[in-house]
């Protein structure tokens, strides 16, 4: 198939009769008309037309090493630094078309799995492990251009540190039997983002499952796999306006709870499971996504401070230095990441990890005092904003003599500042702000790995020699 288009993953999804329950009903009908879906599944199909748009179709596709056709590029597995600068400027591209809001735009969760398949000689001859499987499956998925959506965290009952789940039916997804035909999965997982909005869901454990190794496993299934189940959440959709609504309209990426009722998952399918080791993530994408929605918050905070005329209070200058500041900071560090990358024993190019651990315990903290900042430049004129059905009505001409701003007309102005609210303050804001908290876990223990695995001891020797002192 190679490459799909737009109208190729809408006419796919609604054909899956995935089973998605929204505000308490199973949803029936097509998905692609659905109010709560229709935004994000029309700009994902944006995104898949991208990749035959003649002007960069060569920096979204190469081509298939099995059919000659083109393949989108986010599946490319690296084997040169200039391998690695073509996948990056592919998801600049998906990113700049959402501002970067879109975190799960299709390159995610491709280059999650790609980075599997580049690691799935590390499973060979491993316990319960399956890398054939593994470099099967990405090689369909690479042919076919498959969506994701994916989920690795279980139901928060009980966060105590010696909490174990000893219930006779289980909470947390896990295996609870296995025959001739694949293993069976019974439980939930949490946080599915789009889930059941996507061709598969990709589940998977992180870190080590020290009390019940039942629950580490991993594979992928077609969304409507018997047995699957997607709770959805309520929207965070403000309305259909763009005008009104210009983020939330068109990215909201509905979030879901993944029910598995004793569902047989084929060994074909499965690439681990009982096996507590095996982890990866696909951190040069998700660095790149960031700096662009860092570039996008900058453009945003530059227009509110031209519209009202206040660039000269140094209390604002030294406000967006901080996030130039933020920016710069990410795109040093990614492009460290590159210029440090190295080949693995495989034969891949892999970007060096520092560097982008770092920036994962950055930007989870930055992110936040971005949107504050935002928030701060234009304090309570974010308030009283008119929508767009008040620019068509008798009352447009009192809003364009006292709305306007010192360099925009009272429509632009309003359009910049609900763009500003919808980032920032909206349901849909807010949710970006937790999302970018907690993209990659828990911001404790990655700082906490980051600092176990960091070569400390290089610097604590230059010291050590320096004051003449002997380390064991």
């Amino acid at each position: 198939m190679g490459a799909i288009n737009g109208k190729d993953f809408i006419n796919r999804l609604n054909r899956l009769n995935n089973e998605i329950w929204y505000d308490g009903e199973k949803f029936e009908g097509l998905l692609s008309e659905h109010p709560a879906f229709k935004g994000l599944i029309h700009s994902k199909a944006a995104l898949y037309d991208l990749q035959h748009d003649p002007k960069i179709k060569d920096e979204m596709t190469f081509i298939s090493p099995l059919t000659g056709e083109a393949i989108g590029l986010s599946y490319l597995q690296p084997k040169t630094k200039e391998d690695l600068i073509r996948r990056r400027k592919m998801s600049e591209h998906w990113a700049r078309y959402s501002g970067g809001v879109m975190g799960r735009s299709p390159d995610y969760l491709n280059t999650v799995l790609m980075s599997f398949a580049s690691s799935a000689p590390y499973l060979k001859n491993k316990e319960n492990c399956f890398p054939d499987n593994l470099q099967t499956f990405y090689e369909f998925a690479r042919e076919n251009d498959l969506s994701f959506t994916h989920t690795f965290i279980s139901p928060q009952v009980n966060r105590s540190q010696i909490y174990m789940e000893n219930s006779d039916e289980p909470i947390a997804a896990r295996v609870v039997a296995e025959n001739e035909e694949g293993i069976i999965i019974k439980g939930a997982r949490l946080l599915a983002t789009q889930g059941g909005l996507t061709d598969e869901v990709l589940v998977f454990s992180v870190g080590k499952f020290l009390f019940n190794e039942k629950e580490a496993f991993a594979f992928s299934i077609p969304s409507n796999t018997k047995g699957v189940k997607f709770i959805c959440r309520d929207t965070f959709i403000g309305g259909q306006s763009s005008f009104d609504h210009p983020l939330s309209s068109r990215f909201d990426e509905i979030d879901s709870i993944i029910v598995f009722e004793n569902v047989l998952v084929p060994w074909d399918r499965v690439f681990y499971y009982n096996n507590g080791e095996v982890a990866d993530f696909a951190k040069h994408q998700v660095l790149t996504r960031q700096i662009v929605k860092t570039e996008f918050v900058l453009g945003i905070a530059e227009l509110l401070i031209e519209t009202i005329n206040i660039s000269g209070y140094q209390h604002i200058q030294e406000k967006m230095s901080e996030i130039i500041i933020g920016l710069e900071t990410m795109k040093a560090l990614l492009e460290k990441s590159e210029n440090n990358a190295k080949v693995d024993e495989w034969g891949y190019m892999r970007p060096e990890i520092f560097p982008l651990q770092v920036a994962g315990n950055i930007f989870p903290k930055i992110y936040p005092r971005f949107s504050e900042i935002v928030q701060l430049i234009r304090a309570s004129g974010m308030i009283t904003l008119p929508t767009e059905k008040a620019f068509h009505s008798t009352s447009r001409n009192d809003l364009d003599s006292y709305l306007k701003g010192a360099t925009k007309t009272a429509e632009e102005r309003v359009k910049i500042f609900r763009l500003a609210w919808d980032l920032t303050m909206s349901s849909f804001g807010t949710r970006q702000t937790q999302y970018e908290r907690y993209f990659f876990g828990d911001p404790i223990r990655l700082a906490s790995d980051l600092y176990k695995k960091y070569p400390k001891n290089e610097y604590a020797k230059v010291v050590s020699n320096f004051l003449n002192l002997t380390r064991e």
